[in-house]
């Protein structure tokens, strides 16, 4: 298995670009932030050759809500200049949100213009080799009022878009909060999932500190043959060289 830092969490206490040194330093492969738009993408790209590493993943910067298909060419706009930064970076997965649920709009139709604008948004990514990951997260702890909770839905809406260039993006942390049955889903939808986040559950702290058996899961994910990255999104509770050292323990426990 593959294993990315997202560099948003983990290193906060250096100066940007210096978290990737850290990464480098830390043994990891590959690392993965949010925004790339106030960022100097040719720095990251410069010291990402310098060590190696690989851009896993960055999020897509849109003003759209793919809830509200009227704001649908804006995220297309977004996703365009995206798609620029993703290939400037040798960035093969671009993460997608979908905005918070519009009240008083039936979820049909809020779940109609997902689809809708990520069949669009496929051709796209499709063109770039890119490929676009739908995220689900909770409503219970860090994001309430968001549309899409449930990765049951989340597969749904990637079988409808039917594109191999959008997946999901299954966040272990935001589903053994809503859902459970992990090992369960991840299994069965395996195909559909394009990456993965893992934090434990509570506090969102390093994968070993709560309540999910990450050694069986990261097993799991390992015997279905995945070959894609799976993102390490935590907030350390010891300094982040020891909790990425522990998460190292772990992985080859």
């Amino acid at each position: 298995m593959k294993f990315s830092v997202c560099i948003e969490m983990i290193f906060r206490e250096l100066p940007f670009p210096e978290r990737i040194d850290a990464v480098a330093e830390a043994g990891y492969p590959a690392f993965e932030f949010w925004g790339w738009r106030t960022k100097d993408l040719d720095e990251i790209l410069e010291r990402k050759r310098k060590y190696g590493l690989d851009v896993a993943a960055f999020g897509v910067d849109h003003k759209g809500r793919l809830v509200d298909y009227s704001t649908k060419d804006k995220f297309i706009s977004g996703l365009k200049d995206s798609l620029e930064a993703a290939h400037k970076l040798e960035c093969p997965t671009l993460l997608v949100t979908v905005g918070n649920e519009i009240k008083g709009v039936p979820r049909k139709r809020q779940h109609e213009s997902i689809v809708k604008c990520l069949e669009e948004a496929a051709g796209l990514a499709e063109e770039a080799d890119v490929t676009l990951v739908l995220e689900p997260l909770n409503i219970l702890v860090d994001h309430k009022g968001y549309y899409l909770y449930s990765s049951l839905e989340g597969f749904e809406i990637v079988r409808e878009v039917n594109s191999p260039h959008v997946k999901l993006l299954y966040d272990i942390y935001h589903q053994q909060i809503m859902e459970g049955n992990l090992i369960d889903t991840i299994t069965k939808n395996i195909d559909f999932i394009g990456h993965f986040h893992a934090a434990d559950v509570p506090g969102r702290h390093e994968p070993g500190t709560g309540e999910i058996n990450y050694v069986n899961v990261f097993r799991s994910i390992e015997n279905t043959g995945y070959n894609g990255y799976v993102g390490l999104e935590f907030k350390p509770l010891r300094s982040s060289k020891e909790a990425l050292r522990r998460v190292m323990n772990l992985i080859h426990s």
